[in-house]
């Protein structure tokens, strides 16, 4: 399992390199620039610009240089530190000196921050947002996709699977306004914009959740209902074992593999930011940020969230493989 995880580890590496070079290329492809305006600026003070950003460089050398200044660490003398995370994570001290790494660039845009300011300020945001959504989408999903199964042409499965397609069916920039005007403005429970209290990250986390709970119900019924007609099901009933224990033991186990493999994916997706959900329900995320950043040209921002979006990915995908052996002791990585 450790030299499994260990090789897993190394492909993150390849990854990493893979997706900076191919977005690297294609945001440097796309005519205009970070300070490409309607109204153009003084060719001295564009100058300036690109000198201090060093934007007039080769293509090759901002690429080096920038993948050098998140991998490659630098040690400082007499820089402040200024959080917790920054201490221990991407800056540690030593003594006088600072030994510093994950140095994401400057903001174009926002020239008096960093991108790690960016991140620093609004990453925990989407994160949390995205975390409550999948719960939502998880306590939703999987209870309702086995209901479904189990209820197999019932009103209850066409009611189970009705709200699962509503939940497709219906995108959040259609959901969101619905729910702030029902639970927002109708009936005054919750807040119809911000974050920070309950009361105002109900309704964008449901928002978002919902639609991921529909394909997770989906998927869950469709894979109980195939496993659940398994020779050992069968087998597992005429041993005389009720009905609670073989589905809970014997088959809801199997069934959620294909069901673990698309909720990966998800999370990746739900924590990394959402740019409709922010901007309706007026979240402070990094979806909404990152979105305007790529209309600005804003590279290093645009880069970093990219990165930051495949090493999340390819961890979710190493912890959906590592369920796969909690799930189903046959599979083994040796």
């Amino acid at each position: 399992m450790g030299r499994y995880i260990a090789r897993r580890l190394l492909w993150l590496l390849v990854v990493i390199f893979s997706v900076s070079l191919i977005t690297f290329a294609i945001a440097h492809a796309v005519p205009g620039g970070p300070f490409s305006r309607e109204k153009k600026l003084p060719p001295a003070v564009l100058k300036q610009l690109n000198e201090k950003y060093r934007l007039d460089d080769p293509l090759w050398k901002q690429y080096v240089d920038y993948m050098g200044g998140i991998f490659i660490p630098r040690i400082t003398q007499g820089e402040p530190i200024t959080s917790y995370l920054e201490d221990y994570l991407i800056n540690i001290p030593l003594g006088e000196y600072t030994l510093r790494w994950m140095n994401f660039g400057p903001s174009y845009k926002s020239q008096s921050r960093t991108v790690n300011d960016v991140f620093r300020e609004n990453l925990p945001v989407s994160a949390e947002l995205g975390l409550y959504a999948f719960l939502v989408a998880s306590l939703i999903g999987i209870p309702l996709g086995i209901v479904a199964a189990l209820k197999q042409n019932t009103l209850v499965d066409y009611l189970a699977m009705a709200i699962a397609i509503f939940g497709v069916s219906v995108p959040v920039i259609v959901l969101g306004p619905i729910l702030i005007w029902l639970f927002a403005i109708r009936i005054p429970i919750f807040l119809p914009t911000g974050w920070g209290s309950l009361r105002a990250e109900v309704l964008p986390s449901i928002a978002l959740g919902l639609g991921s709970s529909a394909i997770i119900a989906r998927l869950t019924r469709a894979s109980l209902l195939q496993v659940i007609r398994e020779d050992y099901i069968r087998t597992a009933r005429a041993k005389g074992l009720m009905e609670r224990v073989v589905i809970i033991r014997h088959a809801l186990r199997n069934s959620l593999i294909p069901v673990v493999t698309v909720m990966g994916p998800i999370f990746a997706f739900l924590v990394t930011g959402t740019f409709v959900t922010e901007t309706i329900f007026g979240v402070p995320g990094m979806g909404r940020y990152f979105v305007t950043s790529i209309t600005n040209r804003d590279y290093p921002v645009i880069m970093g969230t990219i990165l930051l979006f495949a090493v999340v990915i390819v961890i979710a995908n190493l912890v959906v493989d590592l369920l796969y052996a909690w799930l189903d002791p046959r599979i083994r990585y040796d």
